[in-house]
Order: C-alpha cells, then sequence, then structure tokens
C-alpha cells in the first residue's frame, strides 16, 4: 500500500529550545516532518511558501514580525497552508484577532505532546483546534458581552434525540472520547454524529458549536431539553 505523504510543518518562534523541542516531538512521527524553523513571522511564511508547508506552528509573541502579523503573511502567501497559534499566555485579544485572521487554531505552549500532534493532524484535516483553556476563555468573553435568547432555534428540529444529546456533551467542551463514555457509545459512533450535527446546523466546527449553544440559551439550564 502507497504510503502517505508526510504533513509538511513549519516551525516558527524565536526560541531555540521551543524550536528544537517542537521538532523532536514531530520527527518521529511517520506521518509528520519539519520542513523549516523561522523566528519570526516573516521568515515563517517566507519558508511556508518556499517549501510548500502544509501546517506552521507560529508563537504569537516574536520580536520583529510577530506570530499575528505572521499568520496574516503566511495565508497571503499560502493560502492553503494551516496555521496554529502557540502562546504561553491566554490572552483574550489575541485569541479573537488570530481567529478573525483564519488561524487554524490556538494552543497553549504547556499543550503535552499528543495534544499537539493531535492538532497538527487536525488542522492538516481542516478542523480548527483549541487547548480547553483557550475554549473556556473565549466562551467567557462571549458570556461577558451577551444575553443568550431564551428559545431554541428552529435547527434543532433536525436533530435527531441522539444528536441532540451529542451536541449538548459537545457544547459542554467535552471531547468525543468523553462523549462516548457518557453516552456509551464509541469513539467512531460519536465523530458520526459530531459531523452529521455540525452540518445540519451548518456549523463549520466545534468552537462554533459552543457559541451556538450560547447563543441560544442551551448551557443555562442544562436539565431542560429544548424538544
Amino acid at each position: 500500500m502507497q504510503q502517505k505523504t508526510p504533513i509538511r510543518v513549519v516551525v516558527a518562534d524565536d526560541h531555540n529550545l521551543v524550536r528544537a523541542g517542537l521538532r523532536s516531538i514531530i520527527e518521529v512521527q511517520p506521518d509528520m516532518e519539519v520542513v523549516g524553523e523561522a523566528v519570526d513571522g516573516r521568515e515563517a511564511a517566507g519558508l511556508a511558501d518556499r517549501c510548500a508547508a502544509d501546517v506552521v506552528l507560529m508563537d504569537v509573541s516574536m520580536p520583529g514580525t510577530d506570530g499575528l502579523a505572521g499568520l496574516a503573511a503566511v495565508r497571503a502567501a499560502r493560502p492553503t497552508c494551516a496555521v496554529i497559534m502557540l502562546t504561553t499566555f491566554n490572552v483574550e485579544e489575541s485569541i479573537e484577532r488570530a481567529l478573525r485572521s483564519g488561524a487554524a487554531g490556538y494552543l497553549l505552549k504547556t499543550a503535552s505532546a499528543d495534544q499537539m500532534l493531535a492538532a497538527i493532524r487536525a488542522a492538516h484535516r481542516g478542523e480548527r483546534v483549541f487547548s480547553r483553556a483557550v475554549q473556556d476563555r473565549l466562551v467567557e468573553s462571549y458570556l461577558g458581552r451577551a444575553k443568550p435568547t431564551p428559545e431554541p432555534p428552529p435547527e434543532f428540529g433536525l436533530l435527531t434525540e441522539r444528536e441532540f444529546q451529542v451536541f449538548t456533551e459537545l457544547a459542554r467542551g467535552k471531547s468525543n472520547a468523553e462523549i462516548a463514555g457518557t453516552l456509551y457509545l464509541s469513539e467512531g459512533t460519536v465523530k458520526t454524529y459530531v459531523t452529521r450535527l455540525l452540518n445540519k446546523l451548518g456549523l463549520r466546527d466545534r468552537v462554533q458549536a459552543v457559541i451556538f449553544a450560547l447563543q441560544h440559551g442551551l448551557l443555562a439550564d442544562e436539565e431542560q431539553s429544548p424538544r
């Protein structure tokens, strides 16, 4: 069987040790390779273009061209490349700016190696990925700015009972594995339900699902089903 082409990754961080650590994690994976290292966002954009990168891991805070400017530069130079922002600070403003600029994800540098690798694979598949702490900050930010409407949206009429149960758990920030454990389903079955319900609701990813739930007051009273 023909082997798939490895995911081509560029690592952008102004600290040598951070870049070396990320490289060591990535390069032992059979489905990934590091094709370049950059010390600022401008260099990352150039490498992403020249090396035909699939994913860029981009530090938010770098001297010269910082990560947010680098994100825009990568998106301009190679639109098909997914950019995952990395930071030691869970700062609401930079998270929202990164999302508006097309970031594929936002992770804290305290993420585990497994979380980092899973994020690279997910971003390469076209999914958005966020550290749990980042997702919580987005939720808190939204709750502080807007009040949810009291009535569930008509789109929920498209969901089956099981799809609604999966959506409720997803909206609480649970992973597929956690949902599977709660609802006594396999992870594969949960993944199928998630794909179906996102399509039915016209949502792009899990973060939009959380925001959707908040907009419609679906987490205000978790014991009350809108059905």
